[in-house]
């Protein structure tokens, strides 16, 4: 049965062109009867702290895994957060993704020793708030989108989730999500540029809308610009190695079996994947280059969700002129921001199907990324 994500969500129209994302005509007003989800690593700055990188990066995107699984694949509005994620679903996918949700949480807490703090926040309940949600779609490549979210809707929904309204409960112990397609297999991308810089900038508190849009719009324009600041995944695609880093966190987001069989097999797996792409060795309809350039382009390094995201690789003169400029419009009470400079990117994938150009490759700093930036701005604001 088509569902209604398919219905409003597939029925906007995708925009090119990133420095566009602040025009109000390319968004669309989530219907009243959808729900809106989001969910967050409760203490990622301790996980972070305790250089647990990649395990935070992986429970985020395992809610996007588990969500789009749940749905059998159909397209809805999400975004990616680092240590967490936001989205919206429609009324009659909302059980699915709420009992994806609940499993996900429980293997969160059982295999990443990690609490996955999750709500389903009512439209109602936004719109009752003084928010909205509408969302845009913008496509990086030929291949896909990702959702774009303004209005200021999603900010409330995670303002309530940390009051603990809303709240989805994890599911029994011992529930496993359908987490297929997720997986971490490429190695931390070094800055070519001298930095990779974490992006993270909201509006103040009563900030004029048409002065934060500038402000957007003037540091998109700026990075897009500048030969100081590009995608901090290389052209080639991001190194890759075996075994991978992430095999663990991969054996373990896999269904049946001990784990020591699902290590295993995905050693085994991922040693006949290395040696095919090692070799540009295609098979079938699979042919590693041309997947290589597909990560490239699809990487989600920079989005927005009610405030802007950004992974860049960039020179430390171009991260310390952004930073001028932010110090320049929070002074004018326009944003609170933060910034998080680190050495290297890191990469989480979600690819339901290799054989498929649509796989989605998750970007964030590989030294703290957004939660360090999201820290920086918390601390900057008290």
């Amino acid at each position: 049965m088509v569902g209604g994500s398919e219905i409003f969500y597939g029925s906007i129209p995708v925009f090119r062109g990133f420095a566009r994302l602040m025009d109000p005509a390319l968004y669309a007003r989530l219907p009243d009867d959808w729900t809106v989800g989001v969910a967050d690593i409760v203490e990622s700055t301790k996980a972070i702290a305790a250089q647990r990188y990649k395990a935070v990066n992986m429970a985020g995107a395992a809610v996007v895994a588990s969500v789009t699984n749940a749905l059998d694949g159909r397209e809805f509005p999400f975004v990616f957060g680092g240590d967490g994620a936001s989205f919206a679903i429609s009324p009659a996918d909302l059980d699915k993704a709420r009992e994806a949700l609940a499993a996900t949480a429980r293997w969160v807490r059982d295999d990443l020793d990690l609490v996955l703090r999750v709500a389903l926040v009512p439209m109602t309940a936004i719109r009752a708030a003084g928010a909205d949600v509408r969302v845009a779609r913008f496509g990086p490549s030929a291949n896909l989108s990702y959702a774009m979210f303004s209005g200021g809707g999603l900010a409330y929904a995670d303002a309530a989730m940390k009051r603990g309204e809303f709240a989805v409960d994890p599911a029994p112990s011992g529930t496993q999500p359908d987490l297929s397609g997720l997986s971490c297999r490429f190695e931390v991308m070094p800055s070519v540029r001298g930095v990779i810089l974490s992006v993270l900038v909201l509006p103040a508190t009563d900030a004029d809308p048409a002065a934060f849009r500038k402000v957007i719009e003037d540091i998109v324009v700026l990075v897009e610009k500048s030969p100081e600041a590009g995608r901090p995944v290389p052209a080639s695609g991001p190194p890759l190695r075996w075994p991978p880093q992430g095999i663990e966190y991969e054996a373990r987001a896999r269904r049946g079996g001990s784990l020591a069989l699902r290590r295993a097999a995905v050693l085994a797996f991922t040693l006949w994947a290395y040696t095919l792409m090692r070799f540009n060795i295609p098979v079938g309809k699979f042919v590693p280059k041309n997947y290589v350039r597909q990560v490239v382009e699809n990487s989600d390094f920079r989005k927005f969700d009610d405030g802007l995201r950004m992974i860049l690789d960039c020179t430390p003169e171009l991260a310390a002129e952004l930073e001028q400029r932010l110090v320049a419009a929070a002074a004018q009470g326009v944003v609170r921001y933060g910034l998080h400079e680190q050495d290297a990117a890191m990469m989480t994938c979600f690819t339901p199907s290799v054989m498929r150009a649509d796989h989605v490759h998750f970007i964030d700093g590989a030294r703290g990324g957004y939660a360090s930036a999201a820290t920086v701005l918390k601390t900057r604001a008290a």
